[in-house]
């Protein structure tokens, strides 16, 4: 959802810029692309084709999780030198850190999930299992890099739920950084690449 979010702000910020500059908007040019829609393939599967949760077992769903964090982080170095994927590549390598940790899906604490799913829903789950298509419900003393995890909520007045990481607010601010900055500024290009 916050990437949604940082998709859209960036477009309309880079709109802006040109707009205000009387330029046409160019969007970042990207090499490799294909290897982010091979890279959400996984992530399709597991998470949002319905019925492929009970198809697949856990451990293929984590693995496939994780090949699609792999590819996304290749695709991401491979292009380190446009504006904003220092910043993507810092978010998707905090998510895998913690992801692989935790055997392989991401971790969210039984009070962050209780915003999230109905209390008798949440009544029956054990710690351990899976709460939605990528996080496993996890005690935070028995998270391993706990501060990573899901445990940011957006806005109570927002009325679509979702629990976020800070590897997501990383990568949320590298896509608004990548389709807000200017294209035509090498300056602010090269500087995407000192962060982190």
């Amino acid at each position: 959802m916050i990437l949604l979010f940082a998709l859209a702000a960036g477009l309309l910020a880079g709109f802006g810029w040109a707009r205000w500059q009387n330029i046409p908007y160019r969007a970042p040019e990207l090499k490799h692309l294909w290897l982010v829609f091979i890279g959400f393939l996984p992530q399709l599967i597991v998470i949002y084709l319905p019925g492929t949760r009970t198809l697949l077992s856990d451990r293929l769903a984590a693995a496939s999780l994780l090949v699609s964090q792999i590819l996304l982080l290749a695709f991401a170095l491979i292009n380190r030198r446009v504006a904003g994927m220092a910043l993507l590549i810092c978010g998707v390598a905090l998510n895998m850190a913690v992801m692989t940790a935790n055997g392989g899906f991401m971790p969210v604490s039984p009070q962050t999930a209780s915003n999230l799913v109905p209390e008798n829903v949440l009544q029956e789950l054990r710690p351990g299992d899976r709460i939605g298509p990528k996080d496993i419900l996890l005690h935070p003393q028995g998270t391993r890099f706990e501060w990573l995890a899901d445990r940011f909520l957006l806005p109570g007045w927002i009325p679509y739920q979702a629990a976020f990481s800070l590897g997501d607010v990383f990568i949320a601010l590298g896509v608004f950084w990548l389709f807000a900055s200017p294209p035509h500024s090498e300056k602010i290009q090269n500087r995407g690449t000192q962060i982190c």
